[in-house]
């Protein structure tokens, strides 16, 4: 194993243990539902549209792709999660469910793609970097999917874990297709869109329209986002 394989192995696991560190904590403390889910909601809005977005964007130029198909790809992926949602039952509770598969289907295969840059790029600030991310996705998905059974959240925490592990390797041995990668995190961006809108409803569920702005739920969702933003500029 070369010395790059094994900085991006120990970049892919330090990613790893960020996630399942922020889902432990929303697992650590249930009664805190309503904050967790609008500090999930300033996360998610901040990684899918001044994270993904711009990088798909930038993408799609660098891939000399038709850039109209990044924001596309988001208003299709967000709709179609969004139809997904309502399918079924149609309950608050079933919509938080399948907000939260998509999200983390979403966040798997954009952590295939980190995983890749971990070992293209072989330096530790970028592990470190999207190691401060992971937290805050590793959060998020905790808060979406904690009405589920924990062997399934377990099962799609280790998903979100090894998908960046599977990124390096395939990275080390085949180069990611160019074109492909701007739609794919254009796609990831729209899923976690609606499952911010999701936690935005859950968070804010119960209060009167001329107290939302003054609100507990809105000073996280604040707060949550304003991390973000520093964590996404701090890293470059």
């Amino acid at each position: 194993m070369t010395a790059l394989s094994g900085a991006a192995l120990g970049g892919a696991g330090l990613v790893a243990a960020a996630t399942v560190a922020g889902a432990w904590l929303v697992r650590r403390r249930p009664g805190q539902r309503q904050g967790w889910f609008a500090a999930a909601a300033g996360l998610l809005l901040i990684i899918a549209g001044l994270h993904l977005l711009p990088d798909a964007w930038a993408g799609a130029q660098q891939a000399a792709i038709w850039p109209p198909l990044v924001p596309m790809a988001a208003v299709a992926a967000f709709a179609a999660a969004g139809l997904a949602a309502r399918v079924g039952c149609g309950c608050r509770k079933h919509r938080e469910q399948v907000a939260g598969t998509g999200m983390a289907v979403a966040l798997a295969i954009h952590r295939f793609l980190e995983g890749a840059a971990i070992a293209l790029a072989g330096s530790v600030a970028v592990a470190l970097a999207l190691a401060v991310h992971a937290f805050g996705e590793g959060l998020a998905t905790g808060v979406l999917l904690s009405g589920q059974p924990c062997r399934r959240v377990a099962g799609w925490l280790a998903l979100m874990c090894v998908s960046p592990v599977f990124g390096a390797v395939v990275a080390d041995a085949f180069p990611v297709p160019e074109v492909a990668e701007p739609v794919l995190v254009a796609t990831a961006a729209g899923v976690l869109a609606q499952a911010a809108l999701v936690s935005l409803r859950a968070a804010f569920r119960g209060l009167r329209p001329r107290k939302l702005l003054v609100s507990r739920p809105a000073a996280v969702t604040t707060t949550a986002a304003v991390i973000t933003v520093l964590a996404v500029y701090g890293a470059g």
